[in-house]
């Protein structure tokens, strides 16, 4: 657990499993808020922050699955859902993930089963910045975040510059957690390069009943949900001129009104943009608006990409494989191949594309250590030096495997007990195929 506990909202109307699963998410370590109604439910999720939602879909006022519609056309993020649900109404939940929720469980319920999820969401939710260096070992990421806590004492707006993938919300959310440790205020993430200029505007500003068509209802914008917290507009470059003028004035005047409307709403937020592309060429260009640059150029923070911070690259796999063993009760690390591998890599997709690679690794291998054959997409197109005398598919196998054994005690000094472990296997496992693989090693080479 982090040193700021996970919040849980808890929608169960039926008092004798509410108040178990309330009394074991406290003795969990969670901050449960528990509503018997989807109704009360839907008025705290939309003033307060939570990590994740457990929710019943057969609630005394409103089904779950009106209550999740709901909530998706008022905010812009909702945390993880996870349903629990009867038998009868299994087609009602998949319905639902179908919709965005995360998971569902069944009744009676596996209380194991639900805290391993909920523990999961939990950290997917919400990065763990508690502590030193959780951007980064580099030089770079420690200058970062030790400017974090002496922005978080002002107001101002900041811009994040860097290549796609490099973590610039991960930084964002970094920021907000300095400014609220009690996670109290809402962190609210739009994209402003996926959503076209109609919706874009909805979405940033809200809209009023019978604005334009489908509007059945009226709508807040993410200015009014982060009230009090921060906004983080991502892709900021993407916008229009149109966009750019209607964001500039909200911003100069602290105040919106709805696609629609006509009265001024008072915003008080922390403003973070962010963006893969350069502003001040965009500016010269015309393609761009100079005043909406500096007003949003207050405080700069640039991330580089990770082929210039290698040291990190380790570091971020281990937390990455460390999270993976956490979440799936499966420990993995690395073989040293595989941290050349990683460290001769270029990443033009910085650190998501090394959290895909390490996952995708995790599912393929069969084995606790990871090799480098199992990180990228690129297969040998002839079998490695030490196998390529053999003459049958047998021979192959044994080679692989005799060569597999090998690196891996290597690594582990000779050392048959960590060998064992590292390769998933019981010792005297591992002695018998040392010895039908003719396989020599003392821990002192």
């Amino acid at each position: 657990m982090n040193a700021k506990p996970y919040r849980i909202c808890l929608i169960e109307d039926d008092l004798i499993m509410g108040e178990a699963l309330s009394d074991r998410l406290d003795l969990e370590d969670f901050e449960c808020d528990w509503f018997k109604t989807g109704r009360e439910a839907i008025q705290a999720l939309t003033h307060k922050h939570y990590d994740v939602v457990i929710s019943d879909i057969q609630l005394p006022d409103i089904n779950g699955e009106d209550l999740f519609v709901q909530l998706k056309a008022t905010a812009t993020t909702l945390p993880p859902f996870v349903f629990t649900t009867g038998y009868g109404t299994i087609d009602r939940a998949v319905r639902l993930l179908k919709l965005g929720a995360h998971d569902y469980l069944t009744k009676p319920l596996d209380i194991r089963a639900l805290l391993e999820t909920v523990k999961r969401l939990c950290v997917e939710s919400r990065p763990a910045i508690a502590g030193e260096n959780n951007l980064g070992i580099s030089s770079a990421m420690r200058t970062v975040e030790s400017l974090l806590p002496r922005i978080a004492q002002n107001s101002t707006s900041v811009l994040i510059t860097g290549e796609s993938g490099v973590g610039k919300e991960w930084v964002a959310r970094a920021l907000h957690h300095q400014h609220d440790p009690t996670g109290a205020t809402p962190f609210i993430a739009v994209n402003c390069g996926a959503l076209t200029e109609t919706l874009l505007e909805s979405e940033l500003f809200g809209h009023v009943r019978g604005s334009f068509t489908g509007a059945v209802r009226d709508k807040k914008g993410v200015f009014e949900l982060a009230i009090g917290g921060t906004l983080f507009l991502d892709e900021i470059g993407e916008m229009s001129p149109t966009m750019q003028v209607k964001l500039l004035r909200a911003i100069q005047e602290r105040q919106i009104v709805r696609v629609g409307g006509e009265t001024p709403i008072p915003v008080d937020i922390r403003l973070i943009c962010a963006t893969h592309q350069d502003l001040k060429k965009m500016v010269e260009e015309g393609k761009f608006r100079e005043d909406l640059y500096y007003r949003i150029h207050v405080i700069h923070l640039h991330i580089p990409p990770l082929r210039e911070r290698k040291e990190d690259i380790p570091w971020l796999a281990g937390r990455l494989l460390e999270t993976w063993s956490t979440e799936h009760s499966d420990p993995r690390t690395l073989h040293r191949s595989a941290e050349k591998a990683l460290l001769d890599h270029p990443w033009p997709g910085n650190i998501r594309e090394l959290k895909h690679c390490l996952e995708r690794a995790c599912i393929l291998s069969q084995q606790n250590v990871l090799t480098a054959e199992l990180l990228f997409d690129e297969v040998p197109m002839a079998p490695p030096e030490h196998i390529q005398s053999v003459e049958s598919l047998n021979e192959y196998l044994h080679a692989c495997e005799r060569k597999f054994i090998q690196d891996i005690l290597r690594s582990h000094g000779g050392h048959i007990l960590e060998t064992a472990t590292a390769l998933g296997i019981s010792r005297k496992n591992l002695w018998e195929k040392m010895k039908k693989l003719d396989i020599h090693y003392e821990a002192d080479e």
